[in-house]
């Protein structure tokens, strides 16, 4: 649950980082809130329906139907985000001006909000598939607890970033390009040490008592070099899960967690089998490692984006797509980045990180088989945690293998011993790779061009957010003027004339649209462009209205291009005589007049 939980979690957190807060919503709010209430209620619906028709589920069925409805919840979550509009709506709270995180805690909060109605519409048939039977409030609140862990780092790093930008000097700082990735990095060490006091405490834990168990515990901790700061009861689902755990890198703040119910239910053997298996997690470093896992996700994500975006904005499908869908290419390019980072997470976390947790957990059974001498004992936990947690035993198990995996595994390598140092050796190795991707990846990173998504990227991409703005405001001639531009610019001419002369119908006495289709009509590459008598009307008319050197600088070209050097001369050097910085160029316009014939290259925009 918790596994599949974090990719969730991550997603629904990517989903919130890529939408903007808009400046109106989409929908009015009324239409809006009534679309959300029957949203919701259709959630609560189908998650009754599909649990009602699971009364006498098995606990492959059971997990089945959650996971089917958190990626419904998802589904929900993404059209309230985008569709619906909420961030727009978070951003009105009061502390959202001091707080911009708070929009995003309230996004969080409203995803947890669809698992809660999940929960509650599960809650029967969890107690009886697992014969565990909980109130509502509890089953709710522990839901909740365990999940929190999983969304607590982030919950502070963003209040903090936002306490942090209230103070001047510290708001500078973060405004560094290094200012804000120093402070997550630093944020993240004091997390390390912090953060298992802090859930202990979220969870509700209290330290094991005195007596014969916890002093075996404490004597086989001991005996394997294990620091730690207390052995802890975990009432996870009132203490009924059968299940334990450690928490913690450095030793003074390490704790180990088992539930009562394990406790109840195995001998002082089987309790001692279950912590070498989690001491193993400490002595093969997996807690390290898992961080390392985590931060080659954001290097990934570092890697691919820019050349994401460059492939996405250099497609022709998708600004076609944009045209056709008629939604605004800031919206799409979000919604395809969205999904884009939607499918790496699912990949990155469910096979690469899920990869590693299997085996590292394998490591751990490997472990305790060594640390105890034989693999009866945790043979029999896992066969008691299969049968007290409802026939669980051929399960299969994206992050720990399968119970009965576990069980042949385990038994085969005291069978051979072999198969034990085959294993660490392939962990070794994958590990190997992944470093050794690792840090080509950063190598290319380093090594990416800073301007990969300039020039056509970017040129297509503003096109598109212009012609969103012809449509919506289609009598308005500036975003046609500029059209025109950009196509100049990249030498477009043909559809670079047929904006501006869209722009004049709506403005005919536009200065700037008038001089720019008169240079076109005289410096464009396609001759069959070139229109020097129309030119000529066109730059006088801009001239009448403007007396600017580049206006000027057109008409004389323009003269000069219709066979009047004098005129073009004489007007070349007003324009000289009014620009008193890029004198260069007006001199070898004047060169130009005097010397060359037309048609002859004239420069273009940048």
């Amino acid at each position: 649950m918790i596994y599949n939980n974090l990719i969730y979690i991550l997603v629904v957190l990517l989903i919130l980082s890529t939408r903007a807060v808009p400046a109106e919503p989409q929908l009015p709010p009324l239409v809006a809130l009534l679309l959300f209430l029957g949203k919701a209620a259709g959630y609560l619906f189908l998650a009754r329906r599909l649990f009602a028709g699971n009364r006498r589920a098995s606990a492959p069925e059971y997990f089945a139907a959650e996971q089917k409805l958190s990626l419904v919840a998802i589904l929900c979550f993404g059209l309230d985000i985008y569709l619906l509009d909420a961030p727009y709506y978070f951003a009105k709270l009061p502390l959202a001006a001091t707080l911009p995180a708070t929009t995003e805690w309230c996004g969080i909060a409203l995803f947890f909000g669809y698992l809660s109605l999940l929960w509650l519409a599960g809650r029967p048939v969890y107690g009886a598939v697992f014969g565990r039977r909980h109130s509502a409030r509890t089953f709710l609140a522990a839901n909740l607890k365990v999940n929190l862990a999983i969304i607590l780092p982030w919950l502070l790093l963003s209040l903090l970033v936002d306490l942090l930008r209230l103070v001047p000097p510290l708001r500078s700082l973060l405004a560094t390009p290094w200012g804000e990735p120093l402070l997550i990095l630093l944020f993240f060490l004091l997390l390390l040490v912090l953060f298992p006091a802090l859930i202990i405490r979220l969870w509700g834990c209290t330290p094991m008592p005195a007596g014969p168990l916890r002093h075996q515990i404490e004597q086989f901790c001991r005996r394997h070099r294990i620091a730690y700061a207390d052995i802890m009861l975990w009432p996870l689902f009132e203490g009924r899960l059968l299940t334990a755990g450690v928490m913690g890198i450095a030793g003074r703040f390490r704790y180990l967690l088992v539930t009562p119910a394990l406790l109840e239910t195995m001998t002082p053997q089987e309790v001692e089998a279950v912590i070498a298996h989690e001491v193993g997690h400490v002595r093969h470093h997996h807690l390290q490692l898992y961080l390392l896992i985590f931060l080659g996700f954001g290097l990934l994500t570092q890697l691919i984006s820019y050349p994401f975006l460059s492939l996405l904005l250099n497609s022709g499908l998708f600004f076609d797509l944009v045209q056709l869908s008629g939604r605004s290419p800031v919206t799409a390019l979000t919604v395809a980045s969205s999904m884009a980072l939607v499918a790496l997470v699912v990949l990155y976390f469910r096979y690469l990180f899920g990869f590693f947790m299997r085996n590292f957990e394998r490591q751990a059974d490997l472990y305790a088989l060594t640390a105890v001498g034989e693999a009866a004992p945790l043979v029999r936990v896992f066969e008691k945690i299969a049968w007290l947690s409802g026939q669980i035993r051929d399960l299969p198990s994206w992050h720990h293998f399968g119970i009965g995996e576990r069980i042949d595994f385990l038994r085969a390598s005291e069978a051979d011993p072999r198969r034990a140092t085959r294993h660490h050796r392939k962990v070794r190795l994958s590990l190997g790779l992944f470093v050794l991707a690792l840090a080509a990846g950063a190598l290319l990173l380093a090594k990416m061009p800073s301007d990969l998504l300039e020039g056509a990227p970017k040129s297509r991409f503003a096109e598109a957010l212009l012609l969103e703005k012809i449509s919506a405001e289609p009598t308005n001639p500036l975003w046609r003027h500029l059209l025109g531009d950009l196509r100049f610019s990249r030498r477009d001419f043909a559809a670079a004339r047929t904006a501006y002369e869209d722009a004049l119908r709506l403005d005919a006495g536009n200065p700037e649209t008038l001089n720019n289709l008169a240079w076109l009509l005289l410096a464009a590459e396609d001759r069959r462009l070139l229109d020097p008598p129309r030119a000529l009307a066109l730059a006088r008319a801009a001239a009448g209205l403007s007396n600017s050197p580049h206006v000027l600088d057109t008409l004389a070209t323009a003269y000069w291009a219709n066979g009047d050097r004098a005129r073009a001369i004489a007007v070349g050097e007003q324009a000289l005589k009014q620009e008193p910085i890029n004198r260069a160029y007006y001199e070898e316009q004047l060169r130009r007049f005097r010397t060359a014939s037309f048609p002859a290259q004239l420069p273009l925009p940048q």
